[in-house]
């Protein structure tokens, strides 16, 4: 499509952000469905994107929820979100000792048991 000039360089990415973007709304939207959750947090280096926080704000609108877009200073990792589900953790006597601890590569959240939202 390049070469044949079909499209410019700038309308191919853009086409690829979008297709991105719809789908970690969706994804998004998914589950804020089996959470039952009213309220949708983004944060991380992605987060700091206005296209991305305006396509979450309309899909949060359409659901009747609310979206928090934390601004750039706390876009720049997970730090936030971390620390935010520690606190929670924390608030309901969940702990996890070091020696049980450790990295799951293929970490399946949905099979986590969330005590906040029992």
């Amino acid at each position: 499509m390049l070469a044949s000039g079909q499209c410019t360089k700038a309308d191919l990415c853009y086409s690829l952000q979008e297709t991105v973007f719809a789908m970690l709304v969706e994804i998004t939207e998914r589950a804020m469905a089996h959470s039952r959750s009213d309220q949708v947090l983004v944060v991380g280096g992605v987060g700091c994107n206005l296209r991305l926080q305006e396509m979450l704000a309309i899909m949060a609108k359409e659901r009747g929820a609310s979206l928090c877009a934390t601004d750039d200073r706390y876009c720049i990792d997970n730090g936030a979100m971390i620390a935010h589900t520690g606190n929670l953790m924390f608030q309901h006597d969940m702990e996890t000792s070091i020696e049980s601890s450790g990295v799951t590569q293929r970490f399946r959240t949905d099979e986590v048991h969330i005590a906040w939202r029992s």
